[in-house]
């Protein structure tokens, strides 16, 4: 039932209380109509006996508390939904922004939605082929999983993205392929980019966008993951596709949080960022995987940049503890020209065990993932010691462990935005790579594996 009231209190930014109102609920959505005629969204975010402190998804700017209406609509937020989405361009709330029609809904999802149950999840484990050598040979990607990418600003990360959105596919299988994109308080040239990659790798007609840039509504910045997210469960758990998520920047989001608490005065947690930011976070990012009954999947991949470069922050740090990984992104290796620079040691896959191996790769991947770590490792050192004592001082081993990183840099990690690689390939550079060591010092790979696969044995 629609209800209706003249009582607006406060507007403070994007916070708005109303007074002596009736059977309002949590979370529901409500609409606010100016004198003009013009009307905007919010949303219920607090009740307290007789007022309810609202949250604008919208500008506040020319709202006259005096002479604005509010209507309460008496359901939460949602978002009408069909297979005619995708190819299509929406801005943080839902709202086209292509120049086209609305979209003639099948039905209407609430975009809070909710974390899958245990119970109905199917374990991840079919090996997802991103062409990329330092994901799909160290870091490997499974169908369903949550793999977040650390970056810094200035860092490429949506360049690898793209290429990991361009080039995802399961090996030997045909599969129904969509994307759902979400950029939370980014720039328009970054929206822009992601666009003409999805058109130019005719990706953009089985992608849904949804686009809220750094001069949108702040508050808008709050829904946008969650109407994404509500897409994508629709094409994957209702229309049985393989859906990939791509939101960035989860940091514009935790920061949109932030404000959002301070100005309802709440006590903050780390560094001011609210108490519930992991529960907020984690009520998100367990709405993918896979689901019992379904074909579908969603694979999520949110995009964050460390404040100063910092693992420890509270944002990527509670996102390592939520997610099944992270891809993280090197400021030496990206001066140095390595391209994509995926930092090998402290990036992981918490997944990769369960999508690797004979009849998903192949029978020598985990081996081989374990001893090329080994080497750039003991190669980094080597590195480190001659920057001391000087190349010409170390032993002949640790000579050729120096050669193997700075090619294993070069050679697997380099490969670029454009080049795309099976998991055969990656592998068959592994083994090369590796040849440059001596056999007794592959001491985490099977002898079988050492005589069938290194060149020259």
């Amino acid at each position: 039932m629609i209800r209706e009231y003249k009582t607006i209190r406060e507007v403070s930014g994007p916070l708005m209380i109303v007074g002596d109102v009736e059977n309002v609920t949590y979370d529901e959505l409500a609409e606010i109509e100016l004198p003009n005629g013009e009307i905007r969204r919010c949303k219920v975010l607090e009740i307290s006996e007789s007022e309810a402190v609202v949250q604008l998804l919208e500008s506040s700017e020319g709202i006259n508390p005096a002479e604005s209406k509010v209507r309460f609509l008496g359901h939460g937020m949602r978002l009408g939904v069909s297979e005619d989405m995708l190819g299509r361009v929406f801005n943080g709330t839902g709202r086209p922004i292509d120049g086209g029609p609305e979209v003639l809904a099948e039905k209407w999802l609430d975009v809070n939605g909710l974390p899958t149950n245990p119970a109905a999840r199917n374990y991840p484990s079919k090996f997802v082929q991103t062409g990329i050598s330092a994901i799909d040979g160290l870091n490997t990607l499974t169908l369903g999983q949550k793999i977040a990418i650390f970056s810094g600003n200035g860092l490429p990360h949506n360049q690898l993205a793209a290429q990991i959105a361009r080039q995802a596919k399961v090996p030997g299988t045909e599969s129904n392929f969509a994307i759902c994109f979400a950029a939370v308080g980014i720039t328009f040239e970054e929206s822009e980019y992601f666009t003409q990659e999805f058109k130019r790798s005719g990706a953009f007609e089985r992608t849904v966008m949804f686009t809220n840039l750094a001069n949108d509504p702040v508050a808008e910045r709050i829904a946008t993951p969650r109407i994404c997210l509500t897409a994508a469960e629709y094409l994957a758990f209702e229309k049985n596709m393989r859906v990939l998520v791509i939101i960035t920047d989860m940091t514009n989001y935790a920061e949109t949080l932030r404000e959002i608490s301070a100005a309802r005065k709440e006590i903050s947690g780390r560094r001011g960022y609210p108490v519930n930011l992991h529960s907020d976070l984690a009520a998100m990012y367990e709405r993918v995987g896979l689901r019992r009954g379904s074909e579908g999947s969603i694979t999520l991949i949110p995009i964050l940049t460390m404040p100063e470069d910092d693992i420890t922050h509270p944002i990527p740090d509670t996102t390592g503890y939520i997610a099944e990984g992270q891809i993280v992104l090197s400021r030496e290796l990206y001066g140095k020209g390595v391209i994509p620079p995926i930092d090998v040691p402290n990036s992981m896959s918490r997944l990769k065990d369960k999508g690797i191996g004979a009849g998903k790769t192949r029978e020598d991947h985990s081996g081989t993932a374990n001893q090329l770590f080994a080497a750039y490792s003991a190669g980094k050192d080597a590195r480190a010691l001659s920057a001391i004592i000087g190349e010409s001082a170390l032993s002949d081993t640790d000579k050729l462990y120096l050669k193997f990183a700075e090619r294993f840099e070069t050679e697997y990690i380099g490969q670029g935005f454009n080049l795309e690689r099976d998991i055969e390939r990656t592998l068959s550079i592994g083994w090369e790579l590796l040849s440059i060591l001596p056999v007794t010092e592959l001491k985490r790979i099977k002898t079988e594996y050492i005589d069938k696969y290194l060149p020259g044995v």
